[in-house]
This record gives structure tokens, C-alpha cells and sequence, in this order.
């Protein structure tokens, strides 16, 4: 089974390896606003094809040296940065433990690089790399660019590019109370990226034809 779900994983998005990614942040700008929390789920997939969640990680982080807090942004997000009571870690810690997870993950999958997924995804992929850079990570598994971003296939696949609206329409259930906790928005974002991936291929819009045909040239 092992080299079959690798084979599949590999084939079906060109060796990136997706995990989900969800950041929440004392600010907007990547470069100067604090990274107050992370979670990163990995995803698995079975001999049909079918994707699913597999494992999460998540952690409250300590402010960087020097980082800029906005007021506005805390109070959105309801994260105290200096709270003993958060257990937080710091940054570096919390980005290699993540790179850690995903690297073992990305291997077993048979995969080459992996892909951040996010909900707007240009914003966590920015804190991501801002981290990664930051504390000068060099054996990172992410690719530095490529991503893939859950409104817009969410507007595509759903005709819904709000996060709360999108799974609801996908009969994922959202609770708005839970909402713009990391752990909580990450899940939720990977169980769409899951139904809309899935409900592509249910659909026959994977595998393409010349790639069955590959196959079956293969099998004879």
C-alpha cells in the first residue's frame, strides 16, 4: 500500500506535498507584526485517491524580539502576546518542530517539495516564510512561492470565498465562536481543501486521460 499511496500523492500534485497552514498575528505586515500562533496539518492518501486529514500541530508563539503589536489586531483575535497562561514558545522552536513534521510527512507521501494551503493564503505563506527567514531556518520542506489558496478554489468549487461560508455550503460544520483560533481555522480549511480535491476527482476530473493511459501502459 505504502508505494501505491506514494505514487498516487506524487502523481496527483506534480511532488508538492500540500499542508494546511493557518497564522494568527499581532498586525498585517509580515516583516514586523508579531506571530502569535500556528497550526499546520498534514494530509494522507488512501488507494483510491481520496484525501483526508491526517496529523496537526499547533502552538501558541512568543513575540520575536523587537515586534510590533497592534492593538486593533489583538483585540480581534482575543490573544493576550504576554500571557504566562498561553504556553507559548519560541518562534524558532515552534517553525523547526513544524519542518520536522512536515519533512517526515512529505517523504512518506513519496513527494518532493510541500505547498502551503491556506485561506488567503498569500497572508499565512508570508508569516511562514517571514519566520522561516527570520530565524534562519535552511532545511525548510516548503516551496518558497507556489501555494495553494482555498478562496479561490472555494469560489470555483463552491461559488464561497468566506472560510465560514464555504465549509457550510460543503456540509463541513463551522462554528463562528471557535473561529480565528489557528487550530480551529486550520482544520477547517484543510477539511475543505479535502471535499473540494475529492469532489473534483468523485466527479471524473482526475485522473486526467493521458495519465490513465500511462497507467494503463504500465500495468500491460
Amino acid at each position: 500500500m505504502a508505494d501505491q499511496e506514494q505514487t498516487l500523492f506524487s502523481q496527483r500534485f506534480r511532488g508538492f506535498f500540500p499542508v494546511v497552514i493557518d497564522v494568527e498575528t499581532a498586525g498585517f505586515n509580515k516583516d514586523t507584526d508579531a506571530l502569535l500562533e500556528i497550526a499546520a496539518t498534514t494530509l494522507k492518501m488512501d488507494d483510491e485517491g481520496v484525501l483526508s486529514l491526517d496529523q496537526t500541530l499547533h502552538f501558541h508563539v512568543k513575540p520575536f524580539e523587537g515586534a510590533n503589536i497592534e492593538q486593533a489586531a489583538i483585540e480581534f483575535n482575543g490573544i493576550d502576546p504576554f500571557s504566562e497562561l498561553r504556553g507559548a514558545e519560541d518562534e524558532a522552536v515552534v517553525i523547526k518542530e513544524i519542518c520536522k513534521m512536515v519533512r517526515k510527512a512529505q517523504k512518506a507521501a513519496g513527494c518532493s517539495r510541500s505547498v502551503v494551503v491556506a485561506h488567503n493564503a498569500a497572508f499565512d505563506h508570508g508569516f511562514l516564510n517571514a519566520a522561516i527567514e527570520r530565524n534562519k531556518i535552511k532545511r525548510t520542506p516548503f516551496h518558497p512561492f507556489v501555494s495553494f489558496d482555498t478562496t479561490s478554489l472555494a469560489g470555483l468549487a463552491l461559488g464561497q470565498t468566506v472560510l465560514a461560508k464555504a465549509c457550510r455550503t460543503a456540509g463541513i460544520e463551522f462554528d463562528n465562536s471557535q473561529a480565528h483560533s489557528a487550530l480551529y481555522d486550520t482544520e477547517r480549511t484543510a477539511e475543505l481543501f479535502c471535499f473540494i480535491v475529492n469532489k473534483w476527482q468523485a466527479l471524473g476530473g482526475w485522473p486526467l486521460p493521458e495519465i490513465e493511459a500511462e497507467q494503463d501502459e504500465t500495468e500491460a
